[in-house]
């Protein structure tokens, strides 16, 4: 193995805190892994990691030599992409993360005029509303919907998209129409969450934003089964416009509260580290953010 191999392979064991993780992303048996990272610290004399039956963990040494490895494969590969760009079609596998309503609706027709236009693009798409690991689950790009970005993700924004607060008419006759977001106290509200704690809602009041925590008398994880309860009289919902255009069309949800309009959220590319962009990554995050905009 020569030594960008092995700095390769070091940085995807460090990366992944696994011996076993990194082997079955190589497709190696993890003995092979094991000798390998043995060879290179008898090769430069120092303990690069701490290995237990429960977690591996990096050496002082260990922390320092990973970010000098992090800095030279991306040179290489900026330099090696540089010279080869120009000539070559974009191509290889490209794994991307989508959100399920969003992702459907619509990302799907350009991700598929996306595959036609770069054929040689390998595209394998994994719809989840879960927030992903995208070093661990080897994605290269996740799309998300989101109000609240780690400060320490590395991103891209594409777009943004409205929040509407919506019921359905059914309910609005029967429990009346609030004419503040104080008065949602009063009403039975539907909630997007992934865990169980109740997060307020968000209006901008008089210039300023205003939380208020509402009673949920339903939760799910995703936006569409929160407006199939709206449309059947359940409760309020705040969904963005995407999920509730046809419902708002066919007059099943209406808009509430027009005047308190809730930030909206962005669209975001999450890529899984701020290391070298592929080609092929940028490629389709241009083609994404050009016809985001256009729509």
């Amino acid at each position: 193995m020569n030594h960008l191999e092995a700095m390769n392979l070091f940085v995807r064991v460090a990366e992944l805190g696994s011996f076993t993780a990194a082997a079955c992303q190589l497709g190696v048996a993890r003995s092979v892994v094991t000798r390998q990272i043995a060879a290179l610290e008898e090769h430069l004399g120092i303990k690069l990691m701490v290995r237990s039956t429960r977690r591996l963990s990096l050496t002082s040494a260990g922390s320092a030599y990973l970010e000098k490895c992090r800095v030279i494969l991306d040179l290489v590969q900026e330099a090696e992409a540089g010279v080869m760009e120009e000539r070559l079609t974009p191509s290889g596998p490209l794994r991307i993360s989508l959100p399920l309503s969003y992702g459907l609706r619509r990302l799907v027709p350009l991700l598929l005029d996306f595959s036609q236009t770069f054929p040689e693009i390998r595209l394998a798409m994994n719809f989840s509303d879960r927030q992903l690991s995208l070093i661990e689950e080897g994605i290269d790009l996740s799309i998300r919907i989101t109000s609240q970005l780690d400060p320490e993700e590395i991103v891209r924004r594409l777009g943004s998209s409205r929040l509407l607060t919506v019921a359905a008419p059914e309910y609005l006759a029967r429990h009346g129409r609030p004419e503040s977001p104080g008065e949602l106290a009063g009403h039975a509200c539907l909630g997007y969450s992934s865990q169980v704690n109740n997060r307020p809602w968000s209006f901008e009041v008089d210039g300023h934003l205003e939380s208020v925590y509402v009673p949920l008398r339903l939760q799910a994880n995703n936006g569409d089964a929160l407006a199939q309860a709206a449309a059947q009289g359940m409760g309020i919902a705040m969904l963005p416009e995407f999920i509730v255009t046809e419902y708002l069309a066919e007059g099943r949800l209406e808009v509430l509260l027009d005047a308190y309009e809730p930030p909206a959220l962005g669209i975001y590319a999450v890529l899984p580290s701020n290391r070298y962009m592929p080609h092929r990554v940028r490629v389709l995050i241009d083609f994404l953010s050009s016809k985001l905009a256009t729509a």
